[in-house]
């Protein structure tokens, strides 16, 4: 998927680092699944197509050894190391699954909306939002300072949205501070992926599952982040 690799050009240009290959755009892949391998976010399938085998990855999805699926928007890497699987695939097609309905925008656009959502925070003077209520009800410092023991839990936090990137990997990109925690020790910010629309300043009641080292490959990986959430306000 093109989002998929603008999330990982993103965070290479972020830390001051060329990408390690320049990536080709060939016409959609349609073939067999032989092999599936989830992680936190995202389905690696090694399919049988025309042309002989190749690896692909996709959004997760529930995707079932012998299907027949289509990868649409590919985009192809090589050298591509995943972290969390441990392995550097040689060649590996990013795309979205037909029907999945994660919609198409070009790599160009992704960039620019990824890059944007990488700015400092537009809106973080005087953040001081009350503590969401429950038993999953947790502040944004406890979600990152305990992510260990939330990891695949449900959590519920109340914060101020600060950045806010729609529509990258059929989602749209948070950060969300409440007030509690330190930007020395990096736990007063926590990001959230979510379906529901939202805009900087807006605050929110958020319900979502807690993933930690969530890979995007070649290394970079975000060590916590609530995800496919809902939003209140």
């Amino acid at each position: 998927m093109r989002m998929f690799l603008a999330v990982f050009l993103m965070l290479v240009a972020s830390i001051g680092l060329a990408a390690p290959n320049a990536p080709s755009s060939p016409a959609a892949v349609r073939g067999e699944v032989l092999e599936v391998k989830d992680v936190d976010a995202y389905t690696y399938l090694r399919l049988k197509t025309k042309d002989g085998e190749t690896w692909a990855a996709v959004n997760r999805a529930p995707i079932k050894k012998g299907a027949e699926v289509s990868i649409e928007n590919p985009t192809v890497m090589t050298n591509f190391s995943s972290k969390t699987l441990n392995r550097t695939f040689d060649r590996i097609v990013f795309g979205s699954l037909a029907g999945a309905g994660t919609g198409a925008a070009t790599a160009k656009t992704d960039l620019n909306a990824m890059h944007a959502g990488m700015s400092q925070p537009a809106d973080i003077a005087d953040v001081k939002v009350a503590k969401a209520t429950g038993p999953d009800a947790r502040t944004v410092a406890e979600i990152v300072g305990t992510k260990a023991d939330l990891k695949g839990k449900t959590v519920l936090v109340r914060g101020k949205v600060v950045k806010y990137t729609p529509a990258v990997l059929g989602k749209n990109w948070i950060h969300l501070r409440d007030g509690s925690g330190s930007a020395d020790a990096k736990t007063n910010d926590v990001l959230v992926t979510t379906k529901d629309e939202t805009k900087i300043g807006d605050v929110v009641l958020v319900k979502g599952v807690v993933r930690t080292d969530v890979d995007l490959g070649s290394g970079y990986t975000y060590t916590v982040m609530v995800d496919e959430a809902t939003l209140q306000k």
